[in-house]
């Protein structure tokens, strides 16, 4: 039997997707935008609409400039942006298959699992002794354990200002790159795409949660 298909949609240069092929998945990204650097198979079109046809599991990443805190900094920009993560969770939920929706603190994405039924988990670089503090929230059709969060006892530099002894913020310039590609785990991206990206260590706990989930529905099919 083949690896199980997953779609990754606004895939960006696929650091959500490695993660998920680390986990065992065929992984296809799709992008409005060009993914040159993108490590698997990729499909340039729009994410809102592309089929979601023929995938075991669907990972969704839609725009997160409208929540960031960058941006929060900026009064008025956070309108230029597109919101589409009530769009997205829509469509998935039609689909019937696993689905994951990622974005940023602010997004409204649930931080852990509600009485209302809703399925969220927040990870963090340190969750993965990765050198990095870099909360992301995760909302999922199915519950997801997330990892015990250490205290950030390290002081973190501000972003493009890394001294050593501190944590570095991955974001915007993330001077020196060596050092933000270490901290997420990443060596394939730009500079900008790295800004951008998930840690692979994020979906990879997620995707082996997501592979035990399938195998469980097919035991019980």
């Amino acid at each position: 039997m083949g690896r199980p298909r997953l779609l990754d949609l606004f895939c960006g240069a696929g650091g959500a997707g490695m993660g998920y092929h680390r986990a065992g998945f065929d992984v296809v990204g799709v992008d409005l935008n060009p993914q040159p650097n993108y490590p698997f198979r990729f499909v340039q079109a729009d994410a809102v609409t592309y089929p979601l046809d023929g995938f075991d599991a669907v990972h969704a990443s839609p725009p997160c400039q409208a929540w960031s805190q960058m941006t929060g900094c900026r009064p008025g920009v956070a309108d230029e942006y597109p919101q589409l993560i009530d769009v997205t969770r829509a469509r998935l939920e039609r689909q019937g298959r696993p689905w994951v929706i990622e974005n940023v603190d602010g997004a409204g994405l649930p931080e852990q699992d509600d009485l209302l039924g809703a399925h969220g988990l927040l990870l963090c670089g340190v969750m993965f002794r990765l050198s990095l503090y870099r909360h992301r929230l995760f909302e999922t059709s199915f519950p997801v354990r997330a990892p015990v969060h250490p205290r950030h006892w390290v002081p973190a530099s501000k972003a493009g200002h890394w001294r050593a002894g501190t944590i570095i913020s991955v974001a915007g310039n993330c001077a020196p790159i060596e050092v933000a590609r270490a901290a997420m785990g990443i060596d394939w991206t730009t500079r900008a795409e790295l800004a951008e990206a998930i840690p692979p260590a994020y979906t990879n706990h997620i995707g082996k949660a997501l592979i035990e989930r399938l195998g469980a529905s097919d035991a019980a099919a």
